[in-house]
Formats: C-alpha cells, structure tokens, sequence
C-alpha cells in the first residue's frame, strides 16, 4: 500500500509531483513557463532551471539579432554628393522683433580626384590613420563617449572617419544614447556598402573648417585662396589642423590659437612620416608655417549688427559647449538677444555724430584710426542692452570693438575704494581686531612724486630696485586730501598707497566680485594696479559699475535670454541670478562720490544731461586709452576710445603678418592731450540725451555713514607747521595756478597744518596678507613718511629729476606700468 501510493496514489498530504489535481483526482494542467519552479521550497523555488535559462537566452538572442537586422535594413545611407541642408539662424531685438537672418552656405562639393594627395595623406594622419584599413568603428571611443554622457562629462564625438562622416552628415546635437545607436548602425552600413574612396570624399565635403568654411575646397579657398587640387602637404597639414576644432585652432583668431596650431601643425607632419606617406627629405621642407591669407568675411549683416551677432554666438557656446560654431553655422536655431534697438540706434548715432564734429581723419594724420567700444547693461538684472562694436564689417572692421582689451585707466579706482570700505586697511585695526573698514573722509596724501609704502611701513621698491614714487596728472603739493576728493580730481597718488594699504590681493579679489575677468587682470603685486592696468572690455566694465547702481548686487552679464533649436526651447539660458558683492551702504557712497566726480570733477561734462549722474574718468600711460564708465539708477554705460593701426601690413620674412600696431591718443581731434573727461565723456553725454535716465530718475542717498575715518600710513599723529609749511604752501600756490585741481564748488581739503590726524598705527595685529607686517614695526607709521615726500623732480610734462629715485616726469597721461619708479596717470 505504501509503495502503491508512493507511485501515484494521492494521499491527504498534497498532490504527487507537486502538481496539483484537477477535477475528480485528475492532474492539473501543465504551465508554459515553470516559475516559480512547483514542487520546489525556499529558496530553490525561485532558482531558475537551466532549461529557463536557456530559453530566455535564446529567445533574447534571437530577438537582438532581429532587431539589428531590422535596423540595418531600414537605416537609410546618406549620398555623399548631396549638400548638408544649411539653414537660417533667425536673431531678435530684446522685443520680439526680428533682427537678422544669417545662413553660411559656403560649401563647396568637389570629387576625391580635385583634392590633393598630401591634403587627404594630412587628414587620415591626423584624425584616424588606419582608416584605410579599418572597419569603421571604434568600440572604445563609443564606450568612452557613452561613459562621459552617462557621467555628465564632456560629450565626444567618434573617433574614426567614418563616424565623424556619419555625425557630420546627420545634423542633430543631441548627445543621447538613441543618437550614438544610430550613428553606429549608419557607420556599419556605410562602411559595408560604400568604398573608402566615397567615405572619404563625404568626410572632406562635410567637415567644418572654420571661417564659415564646409569642406575642404571652401577651407582652401578661405585660407589660402587656391583650390583643393593645389593644396600642399605643408597647407594640407594646417588644413588637417583644423579639424580639431577651429575655435581653438584657427591660427588667425589669437597668439594662444597660433601656438597650438603651430604645435599641432608640426605633430600632423611628423605622423605622415610615422605612417609613411611623407618622407622624411619632404617633411624638412616644411621649415616655415604656412601662415594662412587674412579672413574674408562674407556677411549678409551691417552695422552693429554684425557685433552683436557674433556676441550672442559667443555667449551660446560659452554657456552651452554642446552647441558649437559649426552647429551654429549649420543654422536651425531662434535666438532671443537682450540687445534694445532704440539704445543700440542711440549708442551709434552718438559715436557717429561726435566723429563727424570732432575727427578729420583725411586732413589730420592723429585722427585716422581711432577705435571706440561702448556697451549698456542693466543694473540688477545683467542685460546687455546696447553695444558700439565699431564702424561695421561692411567697412572692414571685424572685430568687437565692445569686447575688446584695453588698458581701463583711473576707471579702476572705485574698486580699490570698494575693497577698502568692504575688506579694510591692513595700516589699522578696527575694535573687531580686524582691518579697519575705512570711510571716504579718510585723507590720503595726494603730493605729485610722492613716495609710496608698503602697509608694513617700508618704502616701495620699482623694479630697478629704488624706492617708489608716484606721480599725479599734473604737479604740485596737495597735502593730504580725502578720498572723496581724490576720486573727484583723480589724483593717482592716494589711490596707489590705498591700493598698498588694501592688499593687491583684496583689490583683485573685489574686481572679480564686481564681475571682471581674473585672466583680465594686472597681477596683485603690480603696484599701478590701482591705476587701471587692467584691461577688461567695455561690456565687463559697464557691469562692474552696474553693482554700484544695484545697491551691491552683482549680474553676470548676458547677451541672450532664449534659444530654441527646429522649434525647440533649450535649456540653460535663464537669467542669471543677481548675488551679493557689497554692502548696499558701501555701493550707496561710491555712487554718492562718483556722483561728485561726475558732477564736480573730471567728468563735469555731464553736467549737460540735466539729471543725475554718477561716474569716472579714465586715461592711460602714454595716452594710450581714454575711458568714461557712468551710470543712471537703470542703466549703467562703458565709453573707451583708443587707436589701433588696422592698415594692411606687409608679410614678415617668416611669413607671418604683423599685428596691429597700438598707437597714442595725442592729436587726436586738434587736443594736444586727451582724457576720458573729453572725448568719452562727451559721446556718452550725447547717448545718455537721447536715451534718458530711465526710471528711477534719482539716485537712493546713503542712509548710514560707512566705516572709520583712516589716514594713510605715513601720517604725523600731529602736524607740526614747520613740518608741513612747504606743503602748504605749495597745495595753496598750486590750487590758484591751476583750476583744474581746484573743485567749483567746495574748498579744497585743508593741508596737514589746518587739522590734526591720527597717526595710522594699528591697534593690533592685523590678517595676513602679502607684504604685510603681523604688528606695527611702524617705527614709520607715526614718523616715517613725510608730508611731501619724494616731491622732487616732478616738474611737469617731460620733466626730469635730478634723483634717481624720483625718476622721469610724466605729463598729463594714464596708468603707469608696473614697478617703475615713478608713475602716471589721467584723469
């Protein structure tokens, strides 16, 4: 019985088998897939049986290789013969408005037999040497582009010249898994069907050269003006150079690019020997760089538009490195500028209307290649409004003048008094045991060929190894003035001891916290800093004054406020958020004393407006530049002017051209001198009468009074009228020789005998910084620097001193370079 029911018989503890009965005892039906697995417990229920295993495997499998064919046989290979569908990039105003329409159709198809030898020898050398042999496909670069999309890192194309055909020819930026799936199965077919001799011919017909270029017979052309036929190896291989990328490879675009091309140039042409398609004996013959022709830009756009195009590409493919100048070129894209044409319209006419009453550039010599670069920006919200690029493409200028790097001058000086009142004087303490954050009323001394201190209290040494003497605009002993004076009458000489008693690196650190470029930037230990040897663009400026206008906050500036892409909004183009870089009640008195110096002092010329103006005169050593930064409550304005010799030079003997030749302001419009309260004052005054002041009309007055009033290190705790007579004296005789150093409407700061000062001695140690002491070893903080110290030998434009120490005069000109014994500036 037992055995009979062991075999089949059922019985009260379950079915046999584990299957379960049916009705009147019979089995149950039988399931298509076991799992869980019956008859089984634990963990042994839910382990899949081989046969499972295997089924899936191959049902998988199976499945896989359908749906490979299946792609494979729907993909569809693109005719290498046929041009890419070049489309239209569609630009508007700030309104909505359209702007312009640009479409780059410069692409030229030729077959592999009109493209040179040593040309496609170049190009496989450089960009995948075994294509000749090779499948097409690179697994690793695929695994190693889907890794970086997969990690967020930076998206990398395929690494043979069969996939970089394939991406060229489907036009999409997406970087997606999807898009990789596809290029792989295209590359597949098209290295199946297609010979390497048509591959190639599609790959050379689609690439991106730069210059507007698609192909190697527009790049022959736009480089070296000969077809693709005639290209030399040594041509060939800048060309192949290219292909890299010609944002940062196009050796006409900057000295940074031209090195690397040159480097790159030189590593294509040593791989062709490698790969023996060039011998060693031909490879010689490549001694000197094939410098390419200038660029020849073919624009359907005029004017400032031409500018204001090429700053809102910059800005998409600065913001979005996945959009790049060839996708750009390729078109399909709506961009949103946040340029106003009514300000853009006003800037013009203004830079225009002053030209045509002030600059004969066909009867005076000085006058002919003046350069002016302005820019708007909206305060509290970063919106580049306007900008002056220069006198348009259409005439032969090309690039932006507002995004251009010249010396800013005395422009620079509200930032070291931001970084004063903000991070404080290293030659104090305050009660927090911290630099004391020091007021505008604090006096400095302001003597023409003063000598300048470390915030230690030791002399400043120039680079030949003498002490330090700084030299104003013009001559003449002014005793000690407050820094709200010196702001007004831009003398140099406060400003640089300030700039040492701040800390280079607090006063570099405070620019790029009002938005200006690090790589723009005079180094720290430059002791001129203060005096503007920076050159940061007119746009950077105007946004760096636009943090004053905003009560502190700072805006990154920006050109564009959408992007859409075939219909598509992109992402990463919102406005930028506004942050914190001041205390309001700092940026208020910088304004409330720009406004002074607007309205008192160097920049009086806005006195026309009729309403209030806060703003700062610039000039540079050697009146190299001029400047004038001002702003309304809404809207902040940059005005530089400069001369560059853009006439066409004559090659070099090592083939190379010579650049543009900076030359001086002097003459310019019959002015023996020019500052940035002449010519740049007056073409913003013309723009601010016909755009307004805007809303706010007025400027928020200060509402507290800011930090402790802080003589400069060097200052007697008492003056004595022995000491400080001369001085006197010489600021009195000074003042009524000179009007210009004397304010209309306020009497000048007594001298060092008309009130007593602190002595500048701290109260304890101070924070570290470069160059400072960690208490006063001021034996010279009370009696070290004298009243007018170092005042010899300034005696005018061209003067010079009879002490080496006091070094050469200056004039009425800018920013001097650094470490120099002496040093200028303007107003």
């Amino acid at each position: 019985m037992r055995k009979q029911a062991r075999k089949g018989g059922g019985s009260a503890g379950g079915p046999p088998n584990g299957r379960g009965s049916g009705r009147g005892g019979r089995p149950g039906k039988k399931r298509w897939i076991d799992y869980p697995r019956s008859g089984k417990s634990g963990f042994r229920r839910w382990l899949p049986s081989w046969k499972l295993v295997l089924s899936l495997f191959l049902a998988f499998f199976g499945g896989s290789v359908a749906a490979v064919g299946l792609a494979y046989a729907l993909v569809q290979v693109p005719d290498e013969k046929v041009p890419l569908q070049i489309q239209s990039n569609v630009y508007y105003w700030a309104d909505g408005t359209e702007m312009a329409r640009t479409g780059n159709e410069n692409q030229q198809l030729v077959e592999l037999s009109q493209i040179s030898r040593s040309a496609q020898d170049a190009v496989i050398a450089a960009e995948n040497d075994t294509f000749r042999n090779d499948s097409g496909i690179d697994p690793k670069g695929i695994a190693r582009a889907v890794y970086k999309m997969a990690t967020g890192g930076e998206t990398q194309g395929g690494s043979t010249i069969t996939q970089q055909y394939v991406k060229n020819v489907y036009l999409s930026q997406d970087q997606t898994l999807s898009r990789k799936a596809k290029e792989f199965f295209i590359t597949l077919k098209v290295n199946g069907e297609k010979s390497k001799e048509q591959i190639l011919t599609g790959y050379l017909n689609t690439s991106w050269f730069g210059r507007g270029a698609t192909g190697i017979q527009a790049a022959a052309q736009a480089y070296y003006g000969i077809d693709a036929s005639k290209v030399d190896v040594c041509q060939g291989a800048m060309l192949a150079g290219l292909l890299k990328g010609a944002g940062l490879y196009d050796p006409s675009l900057s000295k940074a690019n031209h090195e690397r091309m040159v480097s790159r140039w030189n590593w294509i042409l040593d791989r062709m020997v490698t790969t023996k398609v060039l011998s060693a004996d031909d490879r010689a013959k490549c001694k000197d760089f094939p410098e390419p022709i200038e660029v020849k830009t073919a624009t359907k756009t005029t004017g400032e538009i031409t500018y204001m195009i090429q700053m809102a590409n910059q800005y998409v493919t600065t913001k979005d490195p996945t959009i790049t100048t060839a996708a750009l070129d390729r078109g399909g894209y709506e961009i949103r500028t946040t340029f106003q044409k009514d300000k853009v319209d006003a800037l013009k006419k203004a830079v225009d209307d002053f030209s045509a009453a002030t600059l004969k550039p066909d009867t005076r010599e000085k006058d002919k290649f003046v350069q002016v670069g302005a820019a708007s920006v909206l305060p509290n919200d970063g919106a580049i409004v306007a900008i002056y690029g220069g006198p348009g493409s259409e005439n032969g200028h090309y690039t932006n003048n507002a995004d251009g790097s010249v010396l800013v001058g005395s422009t620079f000086k509200p930032f070291v008094l931001a970084a004063a009142m903000e991070d404080g004087v290293l030659t104090k303490n305050g009660p927090d045991g911290k630099p004391a954050k020091i007021s505008v009323n604090s006096r400095y001394l302001a003597d023409d060929m003063a000598q300048i201190y470390r915030a230690d209290g030791s002399k400043a040494i120039g680079d030949d190894g003498q002490p330090y003497h700084q030299r104003n605009s013009d001559p003449g002993n002014k005793g000690y003035v407050t820094l709200r004076t010196a702001m007004q009458w831009s003398y140099n000489v406060p400003f640089v001891q300030l700039g040492q008693d701040v800390g280079g690196d607090k006063v570099v650190a405070m620019a790029e916290k009002l938005g200006l470029r690090k790589q723009t930037l005079a180094g720290a230990d430059t002791l001129t800093l203060p005096l503007g040897t920076s050159t940061p663009s007119s746009v950077r400026m105007a946004s760096a004054y636009s943090v004053f206008a905003a009560h502190g906050q700072q805006t990154d500036p920006y050109s564009v406020s959408l992007l859409k892409f075939h219909g598509k909004e992109q992402p990463n183009f919102t406005k930028p958020t506004p942050k914190t870089a001041l205390d309001p009640a700092v940026a208020d008195t910088i304004t409330d004393v720009l406004q002074n110096a607007a309205k008192n002092g160097t920049g009086s010329k806005t006195n026309e407006l009729g309403f209030p103006v806060a703003g700062k005169t610039g000039t540079t050593d050697d009146s190299v530049s001029a400047w004038f930064v001002g702003y309304t409550p809404s809207l902040s304005t940059a005005v530089g002017m400069w001369r560059d010799d853009v006439s066409p030079k004559e090659k070099q003997p090592d083939g190379s051209t010579k650049p543009d030749e900076r030359l001086d302001l002097r003459g310019v419009g019959g002015k023996a001198e020019v500052h940035g309260g002449d010519y740049p004052a007056e073409i913003f005054t013309r723009y601010m009468k016909m755009v307004g002041p805007g809303n706010p009309r007025n400027f928020t007055p200060p509402t507290t009074t800011w930090g402790t009033e802080v003589d400069s290190s060097g200052a007697p705790a008492t003056a004595s009228p022995s000491a400080s007579a001369s001085a006197s004296a010489s600021a009195s005789a000074s003042a009524s020789a000179s009007p210009s150093e004397q304010a209309p409407s306020q009497s000048a700061d007594p001298s060092p005998s008309e009130s007593t000062r602190p002595t500048g001695k701290p109260s304890g140690k101070p924070s570290s910084s470069p160059g400072s002491s960690p208490s006063c070893l001021f034996d010279l903080c009370a009696n070290g620097g004298t009243t007018n110290g170092g005042t010899t030998g300034g005696t005018g434009a061209g003067g010079t001193s009879p002490s080496p120490s006091s070094g050469t005069g200056g004039g009425r000109n800018g920013g001097t370079t650094a470490g120099t014994t002496t040093g200028t500036t303007g107003q």
